[in-house]
């Protein structure tokens, strides 16, 4: 078995993480909404395009005693009209470095465990084998790529800080080498068993951990517990909407440049 299915995977992923970056960095800004009280914007609901947005706005409409926060488009607004376009592509260094390590690593190895676990005389697998081998092959590229990925949220929240506060990453590369420096090795790792809830695993990534100051978090259930405590179970879902809009043109840009790439490559 060649190295082709890892190429061949890594640049699709790639394409496809660059093409869809704006919604992920939507994503991330949104699960961060009311997070840190004292440095949040309140922004309007999502369609309310009014054509002022001040940091000084009045509070949120609350429904039932639940503050009502901004929704996708709003939040995308926001950032336009506050840092610019190009913010909406803040961090996509690190998306393709996730990207590289991550998806070429997953989608390589499950080709590789596909065609040594296949039947040698039907050609195919067993379903058994082919959850074990994506579990397996999924496990290790998130592994490899969890580094990548908190520079990635870290990169994308940064704009949502007053500009003392914010970290200033030159880059993906300067985002690792600073983080395992300030904070230790392990910090590139952090909350690689919150995974299965997006939220808990983004705010436990951009968390600030001040040299002798307690951390805001303890873990994913610390955080997920303070979350809900005070901003509402609800919290669990913000960034939902982009999330899932995300997946679609993911996907489909996924797949077609995977064909387009193989048809490319086929002769070698």
């Amino acid at each position: 078995m060649s190295v082709k299915g890892f190429v061949e995977g890594g640049i699709a992923s790639i394409v496809a993480g660059c093409t869809t970056h704006p919604l992920d960095l939507i994503k991330v800004r949104m699960q961060l909404q009311g997070e840190n009280h004292s440095c949040s914007i309140n922004m309007r609901p999502a369609f309310a395009f009014h054509s002022q947005f001040s940091t000084t706005t009045a509070p949120p409409t609350t429904i039932l005693g639940l503050q009502r926060r901004a929704g996708p488009i709003s939040v995308g607004v926001r950032i336009v009209q506050s840092e610019g376009v190009a913010a909406l592509f803040s961090g996509v260094s690190a998306t393709v470095l996730r990207q590289t390590l991550y998806s070429t690593t997953r989608m390589g190895l499950y080709d590789v465990l596909k065609h040594k676990w296949a039947d040698p005389d039907a050609g195919n697998m067993p379903l058994i084998r082919k959850i074990a081998a994506g579990l397996i092959a999924g496990g290790i590229g998130a592994t490899i790529g969890n580094p990548a990925d908190v520079a990635m949220v870290r990169m994308q929240a940064d704009g949502r800080l007053p500009a003392a506060q914010r970290r200033g990453y030159k880059g993906v590369f300067d985002a690792i080498m600073r983080m395992s420096s300030e904070e230790g090795i392990a910090s590139l790792w952090r909350a690689v068993a919150s995974n299965p809830v997006d939220v808990i695993k983004t705010r436990v990534m951009n968390m600030k951990v001040e040299a002798g100051a307690t951390p805001p978090y303890n873990g994913a259930l610390d955080c997920a517990l303070k979350t809900v405590r005070a901003e509402g179970p609800m919290a669990l879902y913000k960034g939902f909407v982009p999330t899932i809009s995300r997946q679609g043109p993911f996907t489909v840009v996924l797949f077609v440049t995977l064909e387009q790439v193989r048809k490319l490559l086929k002769d070698f």
